[in-house]
């Protein structure tokens, strides 16, 4: 074993949902930086999906492929998967980070934000994974198995100040999901595993984007997450470092789930 090449990603091609803004921007920083040989990413504005194909592949010139596509609906994963079997023959990681959510009172939560955030956080992750099982079985061997990647949410393990229940249902089906995708897969030389991220700057996460110092105040590192941070773990997920890892969900939130111990005066809103 060479350790040097521990963590390399190198002449694997990926694809990250979500993955012109936000965490999924981060995790391609750094599967580029560790070596993709092309990392294709999805989003449902196409203007801001350019933008970033074009920021990055001013620095990796023709590595970054952005696929516009709305994964909330069937029909769109079903478009998505076909394009990408097209200009591709197999797929070594699939991270499924696309998500939303939605926030109100409980007495006045609605429908539409139920199925909303279920379609996507959880509906999209299980049946692209499904539609693109073909490439990533055609990727995978026992010696250099495939990865898949969930990205749930630290809000899947604990409760939030917040009324977003669908989201907070979506994150922990996400965990419990990867479990039972992990059995089954890993019969295939596919590794399932999850990441449970917790405050990190996004258009999902405003708070840590306008006041980070306050986000900071509910977490025990005394910082929000920066891209080092997710894309690291990602990294040694997608890499020969993690192909023992399977079913797991890693947690990198700074300790807020496992060394946090709130007292009256905190708000980990940073509100």
């Amino acid at each position: 074993m060479d350790f040097t090449k521990l963590f390399s990603l190198d002449g694997k091609v990926a694809m990250i949902t979500g993955g012109s803004r936000g965490i999924g921007k981060m995790l391609l920083e750094g599967f580029l930086a560790a070596g993709c040989e092309r990392v294709y990413i999805t989003a449902r504005k196409r203007e801001q999906l350019a933008e970033t194909e074009a920021e990055f592949n001013a620095a990796y010139p023709g590595k970054v492929i952005g696929l516009p596509g709305d994964l909330g609906q069937m029909d769109e994963i079903k478009r998505l998967t076909e394009e990408l079997a097209s200009r591709e023959s197999k797929l070594d990681v699939l991270i499924n980070n696309a998500g939303t959510a939605w926030g109100a009172e409980f007495e006045q939560f609605p429908e539409a934000g139920w199925d909303k955030v279920m379609d996507l956080n959880v509906k999209s992750l299980f049946f692209l994974t499904q539609k693109l099982y073909p490439l990533l079985s055609a990727a995978a061997s026992f010696d250099r198995p495939a990865k898949v990647i969930n990205i749930a949410s630290v809000d899947g393990l604990r409760v939030n100040p917040w009324e977003t229940y669908s989201y907070q249902a979506s994150k922990a089906a996400v965990i419990q999901l990867t479990k039972r995708m992990s059995a089954r897969l890993i019969n295939d030389n596919i590794v399932c595993t999850c990441i449970a991220p917790g405050s990190y700057p996004s258009e999902m996460n405003k708070p840590a984007v306008k006041n980070p110092a306050g986000s900071a105040k509910g977490i025990p590192y005394k910082r929000v997450g920066v891209a080092e941070d997710i894309a690291g773990g990602a990294i040694y997920l997608a890499s020969r470092a993690g192909d023992y890892v399977v079913g797991s969900t890693i947690v990198i939130d700074g300790g807020v789930v496992n060394a946090w111990i709130p007292s009256e005066f905190d708000d980990p809103s940073g509100h």
